[in-house]
């Protein structure tokens, strides 16, 4: 895809507003569907708060210094709202319609089977659902071959991630012009089979049970947890992914923790996944045999190592923890 494509949200809520403002601070044109019929001045009254909202989150943005607080009312200005009965010249006329509708799925299915019939064949089609697998909501939308999920990470104008689950009906240059569209906008766009919790939510499910559970078994108090995160936790994966980050310490030094707090906690949740210790068998322990999860192979990693310290040395900086030595 290239030049400014019009996008249209199906649904006027807090995620279409989200990606409104990510599209037009792109220089997209946006059109927020509201696909409900209702009443002129109720739809005034919509139309007004999506609108003032859309004008406060560029504000916040400008005050952060991303850019001039002068230019808010510029960027906000190709944000439309438009009524039900306007919505099928907005679909019609958009490269992507983002549905947005609440996570029920006949809702979804019956607000996708509406919008696809008035679209046409043309606009690439995604769903934002964050519990609906794919194919639970395809075969509702007309051609389906142009329909696939995008997962937006709240809050959608500022985190860079966007998770893309094709289904079985799926052509693939539809991925593609969408990976390329998000590409181009500034989003990091990552694909993922149609697997429920996607990559983020299915890991962050996990850690956050987790952080509760020590609460609860009384480790340590919450703002000790979380002080823990942030400074140990999150730092780290900040820079390393996370299976970078057993290539980096070596895939046999989890294995080997994962048996002992299988053991001392009595629950096999701490187990390691089977296709750790068969990375062990074959060798691929990580940094150390150039093969892990990731291929080292043909990388300075003497290089490598040292653009990683860099960024843990970014990120202490970031947090002002970056300190001279005491040199008397």
């Amino acid at each position: 895809m290239s030049g400014r494509e019009t996008i249209a949200c199906l649904g006027a809520g807090r995620m279409g507003r989200g990606i409104a403002v990510v599209f037009a601070y792109a220089g997209h044109p946006v059109q927020l569907v509201d696909f409900k019929k209702r009443p002129a001045s109720e739809f005034a009254r919509l139309a007004g708060e999506v609108v003032t909202e859309v004008q406060q989150t560029l504000s916040t943005l400008a005050r952060l210094g991303l850019f001039a607080e002068s230019e808010v009312t510029r960027i906000a200005a190709r944000v439309g709202v438009v009524p039900e009965e306007g919505a099928g010249e907005a679909f019609r006329s958009a490269a992507v319609i983002f549905e947005g509708v609440p996570e029920v799925l006949d809702l979804k299915r019956e607000a996708l089977a509406r919008a696809s019939k008035l679209a046409g064949a043309a606009p690439i089609i995604a769903s934002t659902t964050s519990t609906i697998l794919v194919d639970d909501l395809s075969d509702a939308v007309d051609h389906p071959g142009r329909f696939l999920n995008a997962h937006w990470l709240n809050p959608a104008y500022l985190v860079p991630l966007v998770e893309l689950s094709p289904g079985a009906h799926t052509a693939p240059v539809v991925l593609d012009r969408l990976k390329q569209l998000l590409e181009t906008i500034g989003k990091i766009p990552v694909v993922c089979a149609a697997r429920p919790g996607y990559i983020v939510p299915r890991i962050q499910a996990l850690a956050m049970n987790e952080a509760a559970r020590m609460v609860e078994e009384g480790v340590a108090s919450a703002a000790e947890i979380d002080k823990a995160i942030k400074y140990g936790f999150g730092f780290r994966f900040a820079v390393l992914g996370l299976l970078e980050f057993i290539d980096w310490g070596g895939g046999d030094i989890l294995f080997y923790a994962s048996r002992y707090l299988t053991a001392a906690l009595g629950d096999a949740r701490y187990a390691a996944p089977e296709i750790v210790e068969r990375n062990m068998k074959e060798g691929r322990i990580g940094l150390r045999t150039k093969q892990g999860f990731l291929n080292y192979d043909g990388l300075d990693l003497d290089a490598y190592r040292m653009e990683r310290l860099a960024g843990f040395v970014a990120m202490l900086r970031l947090l002002n923890l970056a300190r001279p030595p005491l040199l008397d």
